[in-house]
């Protein structure tokens, strides 16, 4: 067996895509080959709380939006209860908690719809403020970057929560939160990722 082994070599890497949003959301890429798209609904008709819209791009080194981007958010629903077995309590049925969007090829914006979760249960680590968990992936990006979002109007549940107070730097914890605005009565929130450079994102290691 150990000479077998010796024949053996690890697989080449190499970085996502070039089309990995035709892959992982073909409906949004315009290819209609899935009755229902997975991932296209987080929070579903029926979730109770605050129906909120996100909104960002993300920007590499250079400061230019990219543009095969697809992200896919974890969240809680408005009781901060995710939907999962473990997820702390019951959700709202068709609540997924989970979706996946790419950018726009033109401009590099992505955005989706949602409710505005609660806080949530830490594990050992106490409870945490509102958030929703991002994972990024992209052509270039040899592992999806994991970061979280944010927002800015939960000050008093950001100052306590226990991820963000591990960032030592109030100017790396800015680059976590989402900034709101309102459009047409609803709230919206802003939070665009940078890859490099000045203010780059704070991403985890999970």
């Amino acid at each position: 067996m150990a000479q077998k082994l010796d024949y053996l070599r690890e697989t080449p890497s190499q970085t996502a895509g070039p089309y990995v949003h035709i892959g992982l959301a073909p409906g949004a890429a315009g290819f209609s080959i899935y009755a229902q798209e997975l991932g296209h609904d987080i929070a579903g008709p029926n979730a109770r709380g605050e129906r909120i819209r996100i909104e960002g791009v993300v920007i590499d080194g250079t400061g230019s939006p990219v543009k095969d981007v697809l992200i896919e958010a974890w969240q809680a629903n408005a009781d901060g209860y995710y939907a999962h077995p473990e997820g702390g309590g019951p959700v709202e049925e068709g609540f997924r908690g989970w979706g996946r969007v790419i950018c726009d090829f033109e401009t590099g914006e992505w955005g989706f719809d949602t409710v505005k979760p609660g806080p949530t249960p830490g594990r050992n680590i106490g409870p945490q403020a509102p958030h929703i968990s991002l994972w990024i992936v992209s052509r270039g990006i040899n592992i999806g970057l994991n970061t979280r979002l944010y927002f800015e109007d939960e000050s008093a549940a950001n100052a306590a929560d226990p991820v963000l107070n591990l960032i030592e730097w109030e100017r790396r914890r800015a680059t976590l939160l989402a900034r709101r605005s309102e459009r047409d009565g609803q709230g919206v929130y802003r939070f665009d990722i940078r890859l490099q450079g000045d203010d780059e994102t704070v991403f985890f290691d999970v």
